[in-house]
């Protein structure tokens, strides 16, 4: 099951209005679908993951996978885009460029890291103003960084088997040896696997997906075993 987060491409309550909520939508959603689930979160997704499996017991998850774990490092720095998205007017500015095409809609811009002409457009046609403000109220709600309350919050390893991914082709103006070695800290704190895609950038999922599901298979088939 794919699960689309509110205010992308569909509508999001008033409530929904920073991670913290957007977490609470997740864990309920969960609860309705029922255990054991075998989580898998990318980007934005992999950051609720691990809220998941750290902040909510009574959520089923059996497993977690993430890609983006580095972002709860303590020295964690946002990327240039989310950085920029986090100030005002800024970030109002740039995401209706972007909506505009000016200088390129989200699925123009996303395709050097692998995303597919079919999937931007998808993305394209969802990103309307309602999205726009989905992606400031989240990015805005995590500054300086997700360590600073959420991680900062996790004190023991997560107890469930999860898998932690680095991409090594990723987002521009991020230092990929730097995300290499923070996604290592954080596979040793969360007691988690990790393993480096090499050759693949941020939607690996889009570029190999054959490898995809043979890393993910074996991982469950490990966590089971």
């Amino acid at each position: 099951m794919a699960l689309r987060l509110p205010g992308f491409g569909s509508a999001r309550p008033p409530e929904i209005k920073d991670k913290d909520r957007y977490a609470d939508w997740l864990a309920g959603e969960l609860r309705t679908i029922g255990g054991p689930i075998d989580l898998v979160g990318h980007d934005w997704g992999g950051h609720l993951a691990l809220r998941m499996v750290t902040a909510y017991d009574s959520v089923p998850v059996r497993s977690w996978v993430c890609d983006v774990a580095y972002g709860w490092h303590p020295d964690y720095q946002w990327h240039p885009a989310a950085a920029l998205w986090q100030k005002s007017p800024e970030g109002e500015q740039s995401l209706a460029g972007i909506r505009a095409g000016t200088p390129g809609t989200f699925g123009e811009l996303l395709r050097p890291l692998g995303m597919t002409a079919e999937c931007g457009a998808d993305i394209d046609a969802a990103h309307g103003a309602t999205m726009s403000d989905s992606i400031l109220a989240l990015y805005r709600s995590a500054w300086p960084n997700l360590h600073s309350d959420w991680g900062a919050s996790v004190t023991a390893p997560i107890a469930k088997p999860g898998l932690l991914l680095t991409a090594l082709n990723g987002l521009d103006g991020v230092d990929q040896d730097e995300t290499l070695a923070q996604n290592a800290d954080m596979a040793r704190a969360f007691d988690a696997r990790l393993v480096p895609l090499e050759g693949l950038s941020h939607y690996w999922m889009l570029q190999a997906p054959e490898r995809a599901v043979e890393t993910l298979r074996n991982f469950w088939a490990e966590a089971a075993s």
